[in-house]
């Protein structure tokens, strides 16, 4: 399977349109908009449930106001999966996914620690592919003045899972691949990214 994953794309989601290699599953990790209206929510979602992708997963992002305030007034196209804080299984993967942030401002789904200790322990620990707007602590989560700025709880409960992909987004400066032992991490914020899923692989 080819998953194309994609993040923080902030109201620019158009411009990418002719840009996205052919793939079986994308994966969009949040920060859809930059007010969070449900206005730009909607035009989104038109443009991501028009792709010619099989599979299409989304969580928001901590710009993605609405979410939070306004979910019920939100539409997830048929064709569309929205995962928050939960799960699915397609084609045997299990997909966890969260738009949960470190709290930092009074943007979206800035959790507490104590409130992301509870979260983070209740993944699953047969999951496949991990969706978090937020950066792992110490993995392409580095700040312009150097600071990392992932979440630590996070990192341990990924290292306790040992899945095979982990998407995120959030810092924008620090994008790009890293493979650590048994995971490989994908911070695509404002970049198009490719992952080859091969179960014969599968440990």
């Amino acid at each position: 399977m080819k998953i194309i994953c994609i993040s923080d794309t902030h109201n620019q989601h158009h411009s990418l349109t002719d840009k996205l290699p052919d793939g079986d599953m994308i994966i969009h990790a949040g920060d859809i908009s930059v007010n969070g209206t449900l206005e730009e929510i909607h035009d989104f979602l038109i443009w991501y449930s028009s792709l010619p992708y099989k599979y299409k997963i989304f969580v928001a992002g901590n710009h993605d106001l609405a979410f939070e305030r306004n979910r019920k007034k939100i539409k997830i196209p048929k064709n569309v999966y929205y995962l928050e804080n939960n799960s699915i299984v397609i084609d045997k993967l299990k997909i966890w996914g969260s738009p949960v942030c470190s709290q930092r401002n009074s943007w979206a789904f800035m959790w507490s620690l104590e409130k992301r200790k509870k979260l983070y322990e209740s993944i699953p620990n047969d999951c496949d592919i991990i969706i978090s707007h937020n950066p792992p602590f110490e993995i392409l989560d580095k700040i312009k003045i150097g600071q990392n700025i992932g979440c630590p709880l996070l990192m341990t409960r990924i290292q306790e899972i040992k899945p095979e992909l982990v998407v995120f987004g959030h810092v924008h400066e620090d994008s790009g691949n890293y493979k650590y032992i048994h995971t490989y991490y994908i911070n695509a914020a404002t970049s198009i990214m490719c992952y080859e899923y091969n179960n014969f692989f599968r440990s």
